[in-house]
């Protein structure tokens, strides 16, 4: 062997099995000439499969996917060509594949092509990842060389010329130890045998002064496969060639990117996910490093495509995140959180308008260059002998959300073009997970803004209850949920009380929820009891469903939900409760003993099981507190429901305490860790009317009758110091206790509550609602109703066991100042 033959200087085999790629050759049509094990193990298509057809039986039938032949015009573009794309597997599901496709060149002139593919979601799983294996590869030059079952060369890339310095004319048609003899050769030979015989991947390593850079020694890692025909027969040997000089940096930047899937995007916030990629980057990449967020990036707004420095108002960017190699940061001028100042002239702007990044090895800090354009921090520069500089683009979805500023100072190495593959890397990595914390906080943001649109401000309990809440959202990936709360005046100083949960979470389960908090508004309106208003609100949930199922362009939102409604009568003190999968409320008794009633516990909404919903009715003493909450309040991920209502019952068992105080004790008793659903909590004290604030009669079905209800309320209102309402309650009474004898046929009611308001009921023995007429000028009838409504705060009907009651409400604000409701304190 000459002096210039001479190249090969050492050599390490290593027979072990290597992750391997699916390697096949395609004929200059795209038809498959030579298969390997490694691809049908991959693929699942054995040889016989696929030689002799084309490369397309592995494609998917698809617009997107590219046609072969416009493959093979990709690659006779670009003579060797890599990236991404998807195949399909034997069994018929998709693989997403990492590709590399080499011209090989034959004798006279002939071509083949060197298609070497590998799964991307093996990738993912070895320690080097996968992402940046793909990087190297498609970065890193290969040569190819293939060779019959004698071991001669019959097809070879150009790069392959550089590795050992034989050119093609001299090694095709010979075998290496003919092209280039000596121990070296042989032993590379020998590896090429043993992969012939066993099929398997062997790898073999050496050492080379390649062509392009004959002053310096490089080390190469050679991989021979085994090339099958249509019969699995080995058809010949194709050994792969890489330049591995810089392996074991190489492996110190996978090692950086293997961290940065686990230390990046830790969380679903956007500063600390800025700061966790300045953390990773110093020291392994930069001395300094900082990153920098447009202001609408934090709050999830949508970024712009392109960042125009040069406008009237340049736009504003947070300091994300910052690391230095020196303690305290003292490069920046800026804390984390703080506003930064871009230069509109500078590199980072030009990076910001162009969405490319900017390398400058040897950073020049003298005096008129632009980094004067911010004069503090070129001194800063020059005081920590910041030489090289790396600026990339954080870009997700071909939106620019900020910067990332790499920097050294202490290490005299200057950043080179593989220091800015590994920047690029480490920034996409890191855009993916800043978008995605975006769009988490724009939904997050928007569906809170949504339920707390939809959800009471303010509870009114009126006369028989008083109210307190607490709504705590999860802080969890999947967001907001859909829980609900109320309380709502019914007619007769009642009160309704509601505690909902709509399956799932974001803005589709608070849309929901906002939905169904509606609905029941509507039913309660109407008046019907508890069991009788979860039957009409799952009819509504299912019709909800049924239209979302309906809707061809999206994906079924509505999923299910639970619901607790409880009605409550400070005249009687009785509850009447009923529950759809809700869980059961709590009850403390003004003692201080708690219960769960044992209520049914119904189907949750929106199944269509059919099966009734039940009430229950509990007397309840004054003072007695009846929580109503949601799941989230009693679940936990390491406890069960019973300890969590155990805790709960604890929790509440001084109902001596005030509403807040109890409030915060329940909602504060849940174990540390942050909890995976909304908690909701829902707390009332029950109060009582005194007899003396209701006035009851029983009246004849007789016309007759009307003078003397009239002045029988006139009397009561009387006693109670309310004369100056005497003129419009005794109209309401006379219009409704008139319509009463016209339509009833058994004794009529008549009851005056006062309260928050003055309530006039009056109850017959007809079922059929009243109905509001405008009567025309020459009608004599229809007008009473119409002049109820004017002279009342609001009026209407409900069902009662034995007929119906038709009432009407007046605004006390119209009686003397000093009128108070006898048995009552201010406090009412």
């Amino acid at each position: 062997m000459t002096s210039t033959d001479k190249v090969i200087i050492g050599n390490r085999s290593n027979t072990r099995e290597m992750p391997e790629s699916a390697v096949a050759m395609l004929d200059e049509r795209g038809t498959v000439v030579a298969w390997t094990h490694a691809a049908e193990q991959l693929l699942g298509y054995c040889a016989g499969d696929v030689v002799g057809r084309s490369a397309a039986r592995v494609l998917p039938p698809s617009e997107e996917t590219p046609t072969i032949s416009a493959l093979i015009e990709q690659c006779r573009a670009h003579n060797d060509w890599s990236g991404t794309m998807t195949v399909r597997h034997r069994d018929g599901h998709m693989l997403d594949i990492n590709h590399r496709i080499s011209m090989l060149w034959g004798q006279d002139g002939t071509f083949r092509w060197l298609v070497s593919v590998t799964d991307i979601g093996t990738l993912s799983r070895e320690p080097m990842n996968g992402s940046v294996r793909e990087s190297l590869l498609t970065h890193a030059p290969i040569g190819v060389v293939v060779r019959d079952p004698q071991l001669r060369c019959v097809w070879v890339n150009d790069t392959m010329e550089n590795h050992d310095g034989v050119s093609r004319d001299r090694r095709l048609g010979r075998r290496l130890t003919d092209a280039l003899p000596g121990v070296e050769s042989e032993a590379l030979e020998a590896v090429m045998r043993q992969a012939l015989q066993n099929g398997t991947t062997a790898v073999h390593e050496y050492r080379a002064w390649p062509t392009e850079d004959p002053r310096r020694e490089h080390a190469f890692s050679a991989l021979c496969f085994c090339l099958q025909d249509a019969n699995s027969k080995a058809l010949g040997v194709c050994g792969i060639s890489v330049d591995v000089t810089g392996s074991q940096r190489a492996r110190e930047r996978l090692a950086i990117l293997s961290q940065a899937s686990t230390r990046i995007g830790s969380t679903l916030d956007v500063m600390r996910t800025g700061q966790e990629l300045a953390d990773l980057a110093v020291p392994v990449l930069a001395d300094y490093a900082c990153v920098d967020l447009g202001d609408s990036v934090p709050f999830g707004e949508e970024p712009s495509t392109r960042i125009d420095m040069m406008s009237g108002r340049p736009p504003v960017f947070l300091r994300a995140g910052q690391a230095s190699i020196h303690p305290g940061i003292p490069e920046s001028l800026f804390a984390r959180g703080e506003t930064v100042f871009i230069p509109p002239a500078s590199p980072l702007a030009r990076v910001l308008r162009t969405g490319r990044s900017h390398l400058e090895p040897v950073l020049d800090t003298s005096p008129g260059t632009w980094i004067d354009q911010d004069p503090a921090q070129a001194q800063k520069a020059r005081e920590y002998g910041v030489h090289s500089l790396m600026i990339v683009p954080i870009i997700a979805r071909r939106a620019v959300l900020g910067i990332a500023l790499f920097s050294r100072t202490e290490d005299p190495v200057p950043f080179q073009e593989d220091d800015l593959l590994l920047a690029e890397e480490l920034v996409t990595r890191a855009a993916l997970s800043l978008d995605n914390a975006r769009q988490y906080t724009r939904e997050r943001a928007a569906a809170l803004a949504l339920q707390r649109n939809l959800l009471p401000h303010r509870l009114t309990g009126g006369a028989a209850v008083e109210a307190a809440w607490r709504y705590l959202p999860a802080d969890t990936e999947a967001g907001v949920g859909g829980d609900w709360f109320d309380v709502i005046p019914l007619s007769g100083a009642r009160v309704a009380l509601v505690v909902g949960d709509v399956v799932g979470h974001g803005i589709n389960a608070a849309a929901t929820m906002g939905t169904l908090r509606t609905a029941v508004h509507t039913l309660a309106d109407m008046e019907l009891p508890p069991d009788q208003l979860l039957a009409r609100l799952d009819d509504t949930f299912q019709r909800l469903a049924e239209e979302d199922a309906g809707a061809a362009d999206q994906t079924p939102t509505v999923v299910g939900a639970t619901c607790l409604y409880a009605v409550y009568d400070p005249i009687t003190r009785r509850c009447t409760l009923a529950r759809a999968g809700h869980p059961p409320p709590a009850i403390i008794g003004p003692q201080g003993r708690v219960t769960f009633p044992d209520l049914p516990a119904g189907s949750p909404l929106g199944l269509g099981l059919g099966v009734p919903f039940e009430a229950v009715e509990l007397e309840l003493p004054e003072g007695t507190l009846l929580a109503l909450y949601t799941d989230g309040l009693i679940e936990t991920r390491d406890d069960d429901i019973d300890v969590g209502m155990r805790r709960l019952g604890t929790a509440l068992a001084q109902p001596s305490r005030s509403l807040e105080d109890l409030c915060t004790r329940a909602t504060e008793t849940s174990p540390g860790q942050a909890p995976s659903d909304d908690i909701t909590l829902l707390l009332v004290r029950t109060r009582s009317l005194s007899p003396a604030q209701v006035a009851c009669w029983t009246l004849p079905s007789d016309r007759a009758v009307v003078r003397s209800a009239r002045h029988m309320a006139a009397r009561q209102l009387t006693e109670w110091g309310l004369e100056g309402l005497q003129d419009p309650t005794e109209l309401i009474v006379s219009e409704l206790v008139t319509n009463a004898v016209r339509r009833s046929t058994g004794p009529i009611g008549l009851r005056l509550i006062h309260h928050k308001v003055l309530t006039c009921e009056v109850f017959d023995t007809d079922a059929s609602y009243p109905r509001l007429r405008h009567a025309r000028t020459t009608d004599e009838n229809g007008r009473g109703l119409f002049l109820v409504a004017q002279l009342s705060g609001r009026w209407g009907a409900r069902s009662v066991s034995e007929g119906k009651v038709v009432w009407a409400e007046i605004d006390l604000d119209s009686a003397p100042s000093h009128a108070q409701a006898p048995g009552t304190r201010e406090s009412l």
